[in-house]
């Protein structure tokens, strides 16, 4: 929709879409293989979390200067948004749609077990009180669960920040994985899984679907941390689900904080059309692109206006909305995807006792600062 409009209105530039199949965090093998090979398309739509790696072994182009000629600030993008598309103080991307982590949790079964279902956990002690009461289980089985930290968003980086602690020092550029605080996230994720039985919650999390199977939309999970697409989801498969929508608990019951990931614009290194796939791309992600693309998904622009304009009225999105000026950004580095892997597996070892939540997450600085330092 947004490259016929495009197209349509104007006459001297052409935009013809491509579809190639989404590859996951970190693997554009066929965009790279574009650009090594000196054929690359002149627009891509690409994951900011990857725009750091990519600047930096040279596969983007730099936009700095048109940004600064358009003046694209004036568009009020968020910042971390932004903050995101750059490497080193110089932009390669213009920032598409965004996201941000909520807690979903189900009112009906909050008021079963006696929960106030307009007073969701704040502080990670009533999430973990909440948690307890809301989850049923029979034998080794859980009919419904109340909770599960690492289950939709719940990474190392939601629970990291959500703790207080720090991943990246700007100053040094260094990786910080193993910041206290994120030592303490890991901890609690560990303790959790030792109190209900990592197996048992394995046994639940291996067997859950997704759409309309999904385990919060069916009633086996009544809180989950996830994502703005959700939303969508109840909408198409469960339109009745009664539900609200909160800041994540933190240790303390506030200092509430959110991170956001989303897609961008970029010009592979080597495009033949530069100038043309500027002027789209300045299109595409401006206000008119984004209030297209948001219409037509549901998902959040990465221009604050666009959000506040199209979800004033919808009190589930508005929480969305209100939360992302706090949202943080991963680090934008040249091993952003490295230290993502890292991160999961620490995460993934830590929760069946392999090692100590310290040991797992210095070898994740080491590991990554010395990529870094090889780069």
């Amino acid at each position: 929709e947004i490259i016929k409009k495009f197209n349509e209105r104007q006459k001297e530039i052409t935009v013809k879409p491509v579809y190639i199949a989404q590859q996951g965090e970190g693997q554009n093998e066929k965009l790279l293989a574009a650009v090594a090979g000196g054929n690359p398309p002149d627009v891509a739509y690409f994951d900011r979390f990857e725009v750091g790696s990519w600047a930096a072994q040279g596969s983007l182009t730099d936009l700095t200067a048109y940004a600064e000629k358009e003046e694209i600030e004036k568009n009020d993008y968020y910042e971390y948004a932004l903050e995101e598309a750059k490497y080193e103080g110089k932009l390669y991307g213009l920032p598409m749609d965004t996201d941000a982590r909520l807690l979903f949790y189900n009112k009906d079964h909050f008021k079963e077990v006696g929960l106030d279902p307009e007073k969701p956990p704040k502080t990670i002690a009533e999430l973990e009180k909440a948690a307890k009461k809301l989850t049923v289980k029979k034998g080794n089985r859980f009919e419904r669960i109340g909770f599960i930290p690492w289950y939709g968003q719940g990474w190392l980086y939601t629970w990291g920040w959500v703790f207080g602690g720090e991943f990246y020092d700007e100053k040094t550029g260094t990786v910080t994985a193993d910041d206290p605080k994120v030592v303490e996230s890991l901890q609690w994720m560990i303790d959790y899984a030792q109190q209900y039985g990592i197996e048992d919650l394995t046994a639940f999390t291996d067997s859950a679907g997704s759409g309309a199977e999904s385990p919060f939309l069916t009633g086996q999970i009544s809180m989950i941390v996830t994502v703005p697409s959700q939303v969508g989801a109840i909408k198409k498969y469960k339109p009745d689900l009664n539900y609200g929508v909160a800041p994540i608990p933190t240790p303390t019951g506030d200092h509430f904080t959110t991170w956001a990931g989303g897609w961008s614009f970029v010009i592979p290194k080597g495009a033949k059309n530069v100038d043309a796939a500027w002027k789209f791309m300045e299109f595409a992600a401006g206000p008119e692109g984004q209030k297209i693309y948001s219409q037509k998904t549901g998902n959040l622009a990465s221009i604050k206006s666009i959000n506040e304009q199209l979800y004033e009225d919808d009190p589930i999105m508005k929480e969305f909305v209100d939360i992302l000026p706090k949202a943080r950004h991963r680090p934008v580095i040249a091993e952003g995807s490295l230290l993502w892997n890292e991160l999961v597996k620490a995460r993934d070892l830590g929760i069946r006792k392999k090692d100590t939540p310290e040991k797992l997450l210095k070898n994740v600085s080491d590991k990554v600062n010395k990529a870094l330092k090889n780069k």
